[in-house]
């Protein structure tokens, strides 16, 4: 691996399974024992009813493009090497949304509703990032 020159995650105790399974390649997010709420980005109570019954499960990985901007300068450290870059909002087909860089993708060609697959990208022993791309399965 070469020197990651970004700001990297800190793995709060709350989110240390999502990291861990990013690490493995899957996407966890939390659903509550109780109302069965579906929770994305890791907390410590439910946002449906506030129980603290959390469990992780494994999303497929798959999902839509909800919304995006594409970024032509960046002030931030290491950012400059990948201008310009796709920030998404990706909706997975849970349900959930999460933020994320869209990779693999001219900016020219994004939209809307445009069916995409995660990958992840190693920075160092303990962190993956989650990252998406456009879905090559069809």
């Amino acid at each position: 691996m070469s020197e990651y020159r970004k700001p990297v995650p800190y793995i709060y105790q709350v989110a240390r399974p999502y990291w861990r399974g990013a690490k493995r390649r899957e996407i966890l997010i939390q659903k509550c024992g109780d109302c069965a709420e579906l929770i994305h980005y890791p907390r410590p109570l439910c946002t449906g009813c506030f129980s603290s019954n959390l469990n992780w499960i494994r999303c497929t990985g798959y999902g839509t493009v909800y919304n995006y901007t594409v970024t032509y300068q960046s002030v931030i450290q290491g950012f400059d090497e990948d201008l310009p870059y796709i920030f998404a909002i990706i909706e997975l087909e849970e349900g959930v949304r999460m933020s994320t860089n869209l990779v693999g993708c001219d900016p020219d060609e994004v939209k809307i509703g445009m069916p995409v697959e995660a990958v992840f990208e190693n920075i160092n022993d303990e962190v993956s990032l989650p990252k998406f791309r456009p879905r090559t399965d069809g």
